[in-house]
């Protein structure tokens, strides 16, 4: 267990430090130096109290009780500002951490009223002052790994949704990575709660300190987020604010008549004919809307009416019936080339959109088409 904590002490530290180091620090990256750090805390905490120190210094007993309380605000935080362009945590998202900030309070007193010998007793529990505090903190810990673990993940879907709405490419807004990681620490909350209510609620005896499972997965964990973390660009490209526009209610009240939407429709069909603005790779909602003289929102919704199709995968269809064209007409040239110029802007990109639209690979499909 030495070799797991110091390893999980130095790689959050040699994280925070790469972190604030980092030339164009984002919000997100300020959010997950923070975390970096609460981590290294929390460790070293625990450390000590393996090794033993807090028989010899009562004072630290209980001095990161609260901290488990602040990886669900963390993950959600961070989750929230890596889809967003804001630069500063808006002051309402604060009120996430009221637990703690009431632990804290409530603890006052221990921890600065209650005498050295008086500390040692409650760490063994000679006194049990704190017993129905310990089982709500518990039982708070429960229901902060469960509920920001699901907001996160509700988050990043619908965010998908979004993006999907918006923009024709969407590689660089890939976050696959951070829900696998929300997926990840949910699987350790979980773990955590078996362990907390076979220990503590059912009375399980383990042959270890079952707090080592936790701790090993938190080093793990660390080693991931710090990983992809660091690695994380803006994905807002240049810097530039794109707005995402979300289609809110019912499409009935959006304003937009059927006999214009049909005048709309019929324009877009033309513009994809005659113009093929899909050969842009970074066509976005907002620029195909200008070019028919119409509103992001209207346009979302034509697309998803008459076609039965998001922005994404409208665009993409397109495509891909470019690369079907230029593919049979012109075999001199590589799959790649022909994907790249018929609007993709990557051969992995238009591997995955191909067999989702066609079912088959590029390859499969081509070769019966060809005979």
């Amino acid at each position: 267990m030495n070799v797991i904590f110091t390893i999980g002490i130095f790689i959050s530290l040699f994280q925070f430090v790469l972190l604030l180091n980092k030339k164009t620090k984002s919000l997100p990256d300020k959010i997950l130096a923070v975390w970096m750090i609460v981590i290294s805390v929390h460790l070293t905490s625990y450390y000590l109290y393996y090794l033993g120190y807090w028989d010899k210094y009562p004072h630290l007993v209980g001095t990161t009780v609260p901290f488990p309380l602040l990886y669900g605000p963390i993950l959600y935080l961070y989750t929230l500002y890596s889809l967003k362009n804001d630069t500063q945590i808006i002051k309402k998202d604060f009120l996430h951490f009221t637990p703690v900030i009431l632990s804290y309070l409530y603890m006052f007193k221990f921890y600065f009223f209650y005498s050295v010998d008086e500390k040692r007793l409650v760490d063994i529990g000679e006194i049990n002052d704190f017993d129905i505090f310990t089982n709500l903190l518990l039982l708070a810990f429960i229901i902060s790994g469960i509920s920001y673990s699901v907001l996160s993940y509700q988050l990043l879907n619908k965010y998908k949704q979004l993006i999907d709405n918006n923009f024709s490419n969407t590689e660089l807004m890939n976050l696959n990575w951070l829900k696998s990681f929300i997926w990840g620490v949910g699987l350790i909350f979980l773990t955590v709660i078996i362990i907390i209510i076979s220990r503590d609620f059912i009375g399980l005896e383990y042959g270890f300190n079952p707090d080592y499972i936790f701790y090993s997965l938190l080093v793990f964990a660390i080693l991931i987020l710090g990983y992809f973390g660091i690695r994380h660009q803006n994905i807002f490209v240049d810097n530039v604010i794109i707005e995402v526009n979300e289609i809110k209610g019912e499409y009935k009240k959006s304003g937009l008549k059927e006999d214009i939407a049909s005048i709309k429709y019929n324009s877009l069909l033309e513009l994809m004919a005659e113009q093929k603005p899909y050969l842009e790779p970074k066509l976005t909602l907002n620029t195909l809307a200008n070019l028919l003289a119409i509103s992001p929102n209207h346009l979302s919704q034509i697309i998803n009416q008459y076609e039965q199709q998001n922005f994404n995968d409208f665009i993409n269809r397109y495509r891909i019936e470019e690369f079907i064209k230029r593919a049979s007409e012109n075999n001199n040239f590589s799959f790649l080339v022909h994907a790249l110029d018929s609007g993709f802007n990557s051969k992995s990109t238009f591997n995955s959109v191909f067999k989702k639209q066609k079912g088959v690979t590029p390859s499969q499909f081509m070769s019966n088409y060809n005979n």
